[in-house]
């Protein structure tokens, strides 16, 4: 997705959160310091099925999914729960909120994380960006992209990881570890999970393909 076409979406999510542009544009900014260019060839699957992993409770029980995917692309603390149940992860997606250790482990072996910088995680980015491996880190925005840091469409971690393998060419997604109606988040995250659900609808409609978590769904989704 060009940020031309994201623009819109992002404008409209900044005005239900009530997020500052400026906020996400300064920490972008802080964040294209410790980046360097990243060779997106590295997450080419085109033709291939990917599986982008939510960190919802139903994870261990759809691990199958993620097992038979060519591809395994992985919301923050997902990672680490595929990789107890013996799946690799192909690229750790994720605003360093978490398990930013995971992260930093990951890139010192040669693997890939993608991490985002917003309006609220500027200290994350300080204290961990210069640690991780750039040559095996891929920075990303949710505002205009800068420099080396990019910018692919989404909002939350596990959208994002979607928008990326739709960039990097994915035949198929599937979504292990879903969860769009997990009573135990706040109204926030809910809120979060809406906005998801909304850009899945969006990514199917553009990719003329239909994603089975959103099956039963489609006709409660506000459109975009």
């Amino acid at each position: 997705m060009e940020f031309t076409d994201w623009e819109p979406i992002y404008a409209a999510i900044l005005a239900d959160f009530g997020f500052d542009r400026a906020a996400d544009e300064a920490v972008r900014d802080r964040a294209a310091a410790f980046a360097e260019p990243f060779d997106l060839d590295r997450l080419d699957c085109s033709g291939a099925t990917v599986a982008v992993a939510g960190a919802g409770p139903s994870l261990e029980a759809d691990a199958s999914l993620a097992r038979d995917a060519d591809f395994v692309f992985a919301a923050s603390t997902a990672t680490d729960r595929l990789v107890a149940e013996g799946v690799a992860v192909d690229a750790m997606v994720t605003d360093l909120d978490k398990n930013p250790g995971t992260g930093l482990a990951r890139t010192e072996r040669g693997a890939v994380v993608v991490a985002h910088a917003h309006g609220d995680n500027g200290d994350l980015i300080e204290e961990w960006l210069p640690r991780y491996d750039a040559a095996n880190t891929l920075v990303t925005t949710q505002a205009a992209p800068v420099d080396a840091v990019a910018n692919y469409g989404g909002f939350t971690d596990g959208d994002r990881a979607a928008f990326l393998a739709d960039h990097c060419g994915a035949e198929r997604l599937v979504f292990p570890g879903w969860d769009l109606d997990d009573p135990e988040v706040d109204g926030v995250k809910a809120r979060k999970l809406d906005w998801a659900e909304r850009l899945l609808h969006l990514l199917e409609r553009r990719r003329g393909e239909r994603f089975a978590v959103l099956d039963g769904r489609r006709d409660g989704i506000d459109p975009l």
